[in-house]
């Protein structure tokens, strides 16, 4: 159902506003006072991403009045596939920068606020305050919970899209109106548990699609039009080309917004977890971690050359998944996707050692945690693939 306008009218538009508008200003259900209100709302964008980059862009030739953007990461070749706020000039800079700049050649009198920083628990709470509504297009599991937390806690609505190879997802959070995003997914994944878009790829044009959905569910809550996605979770699928929608419910025990939760605890799954468990756990995790024995991609290279002159043999195992394998691989190297060896599958030449290196380093420190459990003598190799690369042979593509 249709819900209050979430922003109160701004002044009236000029002439060149109204000929600049004129196609929202023919819609029954917008026009002008809704245009109004697009002109004094505050929308905060996490993330200059994927899902960002088309939501921006609508968001900006909306004629929302401030932007804010969030984002502490750097342009990269590989985010030009679907990144479309960003171009081939705008490599090594960072995102916000140029995330301002394409909504300045859109609409110049839109005032961007740049955040270059990752959020955290202790100023989420001061960033968002500022803004009237948030979209999430962050690209983690512990942003999106902080983003989700530090929204309840606010009681703003929190727009939140996600995107994994030809899928996505779309909602409406909101905490008092419906349930949050931590009534729906209570528990964090565990990390590498869900491959990211750069493990497991995304086709660009569905970004597109989600993040323009997200950027319609802004205008509708500013104005107070429509159904907002409040208690529904869209889901689209691009290779069928469905759209479907899944209702969502508001759990009343909810650590973030149901009768018991907490409003003066950190921010954060991750604290809440941590906390909730116990120093024990936080304490063995860090044994675990301090005992873990690893190389650097320097010391691999000159191991896999004795090994070639017929020096001491063992196994070096990438854990990545074939796609990856397909754009970089390390010669020599045998494929066992992480996820076979959380399954326990049997890893070539577990009775001897086994180095073991994935892209950056999350899922082989995994991986050499689990097989060392089961007593295989697995070494974490530092780096991965991108410090291969970096260090030892800068003819192995990054991505």
């Amino acid at each position: 159902m249709a819900r209050p306008p979430l922003v109160p009218l701004g002044p009236e538009l000029s002439g060149a506003e109204r000929t600049r508008f004129a196609r929202h200003l023919l819609l029954p259900d917008l026009g002008l006072d809704g245009q109004r209100r697009l002109r004094s709302a505050r929308v905060l964008v996490v993330g200059a991403g994927g899902l960002g980059s088309p939501a921006l862009l609508y968001l900006a030739a909306a004629g929302v009045g401030t932007i804010g953007v969030v984002d502490d990461d750097v342009v990269e070749v590989t985010n030009l596939q679907r990144q479309v706020v960003h171009g081939v000039d705008d490599v090594g800079r960072p995102k916000v920068d140029s995330a301002a700049d394409a909504v300045a050649a859109i609409s110049p009198d839109t005032v961007v606020v740049r955040h270059r920083d990752r959020l955290d628990a202790l100023g989420a709470l001061g960033v968002l305050a500022d803004y009237d509504l948030v979209l999430d297009g962050a690209d983690n599991f512990p942003t999106r919970y902080l983003v989700g937390d530090a929204c309840a806690r606010l009681g703003i609505p929190h727009v939140w899209g996600s995107v994994y190879r030809f899928d996505g997802q779309v909602s409406v959070w909101w905490a008092g109106e419906g349930p949050c995003y931590a009534c729906v997914f209570p528990t964090q994944p565990p990390a590498g548990a869900v491959p990211s878009c750069a493990v497991g790829g995304v086709l660009g044009a569905v970004c597109a699609s989600v993040g323009s959905v997200m950027a319609t569910e802004a205008v509708k809550l500013v104005a107070g039009i429509g159904d907002p996605l409040v208690g529904r979770l869209l889901v689209h699928d691009a290779l069928r080309q469905t759209w479907g929608a899944v209702p969502v419910r508001r759990d009343p025990e909810c650590r973030v917004c149901g009768s018991g939760a907490d409003a003066t605890r950190a921010l954060g799954w991750a604290t809440a977890h941590a906390a909730a468990d116990g120093d024990e756990d936080v304490e063995a995790m860090e044994r675990v971690q301090a005992a873990r024995p690893s190389v650097d991609v320097v010391e691999l290279a000159r191991l896999l050359d004795e090994r070639a002159s017929g020096g001491t043999g063992f196994v070096l195992l990438d854990v990545r998944e074939p796609g990856e394998r397909d754009v970089a691989a390390i010669p020599g190297s045998e494929l066992v996707p992480v996820a076979l060896v959380r399954d326990g599958v049997e890893v070539p030449g577990a009775s001897g050692r086994v180095y073991v290196h994935c892209k950056s380093g999350g899922r082989s420190a995994e991986a050499v945690d689990l097989l060392r459990a089961r007593g295989v003598d697995a070494i974490d190799v530092e780096g991965g693939i991108l410090a291969w690369s970096r260090d030892v042979d800068p003819s192995v593509p990054l991505y």
